[in-house]
């Protein structure tokens, strides 16, 4: 999975943020309360998520409602799992990656694993 490019990224957190249906004005107006973007410019990048699969949109009258496809962290695990495949040594990707974990993070990995561990021995 490629990474969001900067307004791919601003239009997703805002379907993230939001958990709702929402229309292009929406996302624009939103935009705008802190730079200048263009409605065009918004309805075409919200297309492209859309056409890959980032966000699903229902027909409302004369508009498209989009929502985001999938949550903020399932983007991101795709990001970690995509950044794993790409090394030929997946266990020295992993040390490398936990060793640039600060406490608290390294604390939220350990119960992410005893999570999953009660799910596998369910």
């Amino acid at each position: 999975m490629r990474r969001l490019g900067e307004l791919e990224a601003e239009i997703m957190d805002r379907f993230w943020r939001w958990d709702r249906p929402a229309t292009v004005r929406e996302v624009v107006d939103d935009i705008n309360l802190h730079r200048e973007v263009a409605y065009t410019t918004v309805t075409t990048v919200t297309s492209i998520l859309f056409h890959k699969g980032h966000l699903t949109r229902a027909r409302d009258g004369r508009i498209w409602r989009y929502r985001a496809a999938a949550s903020r962290e399932a983007y991101s695990a795709a990001l970690m799992e995509d950044g794993l495949e790409a090394s030929e040594d997946r266990e020295g990707a992993l040390v490398h990656f936990v060793e640039n974990l600060d406490d608290e993070e390294i604390a939220a990995l350990r119960k992410a694993l005893r999570t999953v561990g009660r799910r596998t021995k369910q």
